[in-house]
Parts: structure tokens; sequence; C-alpha cells
């Protein structure tokens, strides 16, 4: 069980209350394909991912960015249980789609460095800390099925 400190929970909830999930899903999903191009693998079915502009332009890839930020809300309104709320989703992303459970990290620090951007100086070391520690929880419940 994590323990999270007021100042955590807090600092977690302001991030997601201050940022645009459909801007920062997609800027952190498409930098992941772009930067990590071996991702793209699991996404044959979104059509064009043959270069940064396709991918940065590419509204599937948008639309799926929305999606990771609308799925991380759920662990933010659930932080005393974030195993639970994604055991189906660690499910789905094992055993049917076989994506690569290390991806899920890759991820996230495309999701740092976007939201650090984003919130610019009020992204302070604790709050990056707190920001951390609150994606390293959801990528350890993500792995939980791998296990």
């Amino acid at each position: 069980m994590v323990v999270w400190t007021d100042f955590e929970r807090t600092a977690i909830q302001d991030i997601f209350s201050k940022i645009d999930y459909a801007v920062v899903g997609q800027a952190a999903f498409s930098r992941c394909l772009i930067v990590y191009p071996w991702t793209q693998r699991y996404f044959g079915g979104f059509g064009n991912l043959y270069n940064a502009a396709a991918i940065t332009s590419n509204p599937r890839v948008a639309s799926h960015g929305k999606v990771i930020m609308e799925a991380l809300e759920k662990a933010v309104k659930d932080m005393n249980n974030i195993k639970a709320t994604y055991a189906e989703l660690s499910a789905l992303h094992s055993e049917k789609l076989q994506v690569d459970p290390d991806n899920f990290m890759l991820l996230g620090h495309c999701l740092t460095i976007v939201v650090a951007s984003q919130l610019s100086k009020a992204f302070t070391p604790e709050v990056h800390a707190a920001f951390q520690k609150f994606l390293a929880v959801v990528v350890s419940s993500l792995r939980k099925q791998y296990y």
C-alpha cells in the first residue's frame, strides 16, 4: 500500500485540474511514438505514423492520448486504490494486447516532460517528485498482470 502525504495528494490533484487532457494527452502520446518508435507496433490500425508530422496530426493518436489522460484521472480520484482501479486495464494490456510493460514507463517519462512544460515554474522539484511517485504507482499497477 502506498502512503500519500497531504502535499502529494494536493499536488497530483492540482496538476490534473490545471491541464487540458486533450492537449497534454496528444502531446505526451505523440512524443512517446516519435521518441520510442518501436512503441508504434501496437497501433498499426491508427494509419499513417511514418514521421513526426504524421503522428502529431493523426486524429487517432490525439483521441488515444485523451483516453490515456482520462484513465489517469481515475487513479487521481482513487489514489488509495490504484491497483484495483487498473486491474482490468492491466489484464487487457498484458493478456489481449500483449504490450511490453516497459512502454508504460516510457509514456510516463513523456508525460512528465509535457506536464512540466505546461506548468512551467509551478512544476517545482517537490511537485515533480510527487508526480513521479504517482506515475510509478500507476506503472506498477499496470504491470501487475504481467507477473
